[in-house]
């Protein structure tokens, strides 16, 4: 059972620790409504977004620069660089570090990569990583292991990843990675549940998954706070929002 999207707690920093929100969104390079995009973020009020398909072609940064400032946010990483996922923050985020990763390339596939971040928020240090896996179930699961072996590298103790999966759970790279990490739906689902397609969601592919110590407080697609109408015009993915609490120190 999911619970109503208005219960979704929001953003803090209390005693000891953090509450956050992330939201994961497959943006297929802005080339839909982004007024409606900039308004289902904004509505959401992330304190970081893990997207992926951001634009990777002409005057790139210009678009992505275009979409930080339509939802008061900042550029942390990724873009083209990354191969498509890119991290946005709001200004409650310190930067420690970022990296853009790229992945081996397969012949005749799409190249893919790793938008990756160490942040500090309300005293919380936490490692951030977006992705987008391979539509191929072998590359994919391989890339499933890259991206845990890139989080323990991370050096941090709370680590948050999420993305466009392009599997459902039950596959074996979905598996792979909620072996590993919370995923966040699973662990107190919240919302809608299916990511693709907006217009009849029938598939969950999209996740955001969380390291063991961090507390989830909801997770799943945000039907009660953006309209109904710009989540259908915004992209052909529903995006996942998770309120977490990540302990300080």
């Amino acid at each position: 059972m999911t619970t109503p999207a208005g219960q979704l707690p929001a953003s803090a920093t209390e005693n000891g620790s953090a509450v956050i929100r992330v939201l994961s969104y497959n943006i297929r390079s802005m080339r839909d409504d982004n007024a409606a995009l900039a308004r289902v973020i904004r509505a959401c009020e992330p304190d970081l977004v893990l997207v992926q398909e951001a634009p990777r072609f002409f005057r790139w940064r210009k678009a992505a620069a275009w979409l930080a400032a339509a939802t008061d946010l900042v550029i942390l990483s990724g873009g083209a660089t990354a191969a498509g996922p890119m991290l946005l923050c709001s200004l409650r985020a310190t930067v420690e570090r970022t990296e853009d990763v790229l992945l081996p390339l397969t012949p005749g596939l799409h190249r893919r990569g790793f938008a990756t971040a160490v942040v500090r928020i309300g005293g919380a240090r936490i490692g951030v990583l977006s992705a987008h896996l391979s539509l191929q179930a072998a590359e994919r699961y391989e890339q499933a292991g890259a991206l845990l072996d890139r989080l323990a590298a991370m050096g941090v103790e709370h680590a948050i990843a999420g993305g466009d999966l392009n599997e459902r759970p039950g596959g074996r790279s979905f598996g792979r990675l909620a072996g590993a990490l919370q995923d966040c739906w699973e662990a107190a689902p919240w919302g809608g549940e299916s990511t693709f397609t907006p217009k009849d969601p029938q598939r969950r592919i999209d996740a955001i998954f969380a390291t063991r110590g961090i507390e989830v407080l909801g997770c799943g697609v945000p039907l009660g706070l953006a309209d109904p109408g710009d989540l259908t015009a915004a992209t052909d993915h529903l995006p996942v929002l998770a309120a977490l609490r990540v302990r300080a120190g």
